[in-house]
């Protein structure tokens, strides 16, 4: 998969800069942190809980809804 970035000129410099240190690529470089980053433990609990509220009477939207309508008050 190919996927476009918009990164902060000053990120792009940082992200750069530590690759060239290490000897490879930006595009490398990200791909090795997107690892690391999924491999952490919470990112487990996404699956744990995902879909929580499927069998709620009303739908996300219409909680949202009526949670922002309490702001108005």
């Amino acid at each position: 998969m190919t996927t476009s970035i918009d990164l902060p000129e000053a990120d792009y410099a940082l992200l750069d800069s530590a690759c060239r240190q290490r000897g490879i690529s930006p595009t490398e470089g990200l791909k090795q942190a997107l690892r690391c980053w999924l491999a952490q433990p919470d990112h487990a609990a996404h699956a744990e809980v995902f879909g929580l509220w499927k069998n709620r009477e009303k739908s996300s939207l219409a909680i949202e809804r009526d949670l922002r309508s309490e702001w108005d008050r």
